[in-house]
């Protein structure tokens, strides 16, 4: 694990309650314009802060992959499922540059307080490219450098939105919105161009 992956051990602190207040998963989930039926890749999913809601806007004819590169968070989210569900949410143990998800199989991809961790952002978004239908978005969530740190990375670590949405512009993705969200958050989106023929296959 290198230096700036949020750490499995610690896992305790992304359940913390007052992160409810300071990003607050209602306004991010609506701000993605999430439909029921949607199928979402949530990279980086931890232990399901955004994976759980995520499902219950999707309803029970839409997915969500919780991708996260640590077992042991995916281990933690699937012990929040009970009895009763959600059974439309798939666990998947892989890295963000390859996350082993059938081409064109998303309506959403969305990167979650992880932007500022990937090595190589390009292959990131090439990953995300490659599963996103036609029409598909890619949404950066991450935190913002210019707020007092209060929890999250060290500010040395911070990346801001501008960056992000000059780098999904280069990868060929059409910017929609950007904008400041919950206390200490930004919020990039962009969309894959229609009529794009899905590329490649699935990685072994």
């Amino acid at each position: 694990m290198h230096d700036r992956q949020f750490p499995a051990s610690e896992a305790y602190r992304l359940d913390n309650p007052e992160r409810l207040l300071s990003l607050p998963p209602a306004e991010v989930i609506g701000a993605l314009r999430v439909r029921p039926g949607e199928t979402v890749a949530d990279v980086g999913a931890g232990t399901g802060y955004f994976s759980l809601p995520l499902a219950r806007e999707v309803g029970a004819q839409g997915k969500i992959y919780a991708v996260d590169a640590q077992p042991e968070m995916l281990a933690l989210l699937r012990q929040k499922f009970n009895e009763s569900g959600p059974f439309n949410i798939e666990t998947v143990a892989a890295e963000a540059e390859r996350t082993g998800l059938p081409v064109a199989c998303c309506d959403l991809v969305f990167l979650a307080n992880v932007w500022h961790e990937f090595a190589d952002c390009a292959a990131v978004l090439r990953e995300s490219e490659r599963i996103l239908k036609p029409g598909g978005r890619i949404a950066i969530l991450d935190w913002r450098p210019d707020v007092e740190r209060v929890g999250g990375p060290p500010l040395e670590h911070r990346l801001d939105s501008s960056s992000a949405a000059q780098r999904i512009s280069s990868a060929g993705f059409q910017p929609l919105t950007s904008t400041n969200i919950g206390r200490f958050s930004w919020l990039v989106q962009g969309e894959k161009p229609q009529g794009e023929k899905p590329q490649g296959k699935k990685p072994r």
